[in-house]
């Protein structure tokens, strides 16, 4: 017959077993800690969430935001042309990119019916799968930004496109443009 201690002591190692083979997953970062906090642009001046620009203006060569019909031509479905670009291997959004988010804010706004979804795309580096997680992680950024900046959490949807739309053996400056985050208009 087992004894009791015997029963403990087994229960004692299953139990380690059991946690031992449990690996704590990774914490990411909150993009939220990164989009609030200071960064420094190419004169060294530190700029943080609350120097923006209220107006939300683009640099110059930006393309400014307008909506565009859907293929069908019923208006249904439009693209704000600006978009979001991302470092390689990154979901934090850049000091540079935070007017472009204003700007879709005011947009927002301006038109109360209208709702988002935020494509998250990357280049071609990396597995279809890791590259999929990137493009939500950065579609998610994108959004949680877009929620401190007051607009509601049910206006915007997030969908990530990975490297789907990528060229692969792409130049420097394509894959750049490839990682980024759309504004697709939906009325």
């Amino acid at each position: 017959m087992i004894s009791k201690k015997s029963i403990l002591y087994i229960l004692i190692i299953a139990v380690a077993v059991g946690f031992s083979g449990c690996k704590k997953k990774p914490r990411r970062p909150n993009p939220l800690d990164t989009v609030m906090g200071s960064s420094s642009d190419s004169s060294g001046r530190g700029e943080s969430f609350d120097s923006l620009d209220d107006a939300g203006t683009f640099a110059p060569g930006e393309t400014a935001l307008e909506s565009g019909q859907g293929r069908d031509g019923s208006g249904e479905r439009g693209i704000i042309s600006a978009m979001v670009y991302f470092d390689f291997d990154s979901s934090s959004i850049k000091a540079s990119e935070r007017a472009k988010l204003t700007q879709v804010a005011n947009y927002l706004r301006d038109y109360p019916s209208h709702s988002l979804v935020l494509e998250g795309h990357c280049d071609w580096r990396g597995t279809p799968e890791y590259n999929l997680g990137l493009g939500e992680r950065r579609s998610q950024s994108v959004r949680q930004y877009l929620e401190t900046l007051g607009v509601s959490p049910g206006r915007l949807e997030t969908l990530s496109k990975g490297d789907l739309n990528a060229m692969e053996n792409a130049s420097a400056a394509q894959m750049a443009e490839d990682r980024r985050v759309e504004f697709l208009v939906i009325r």
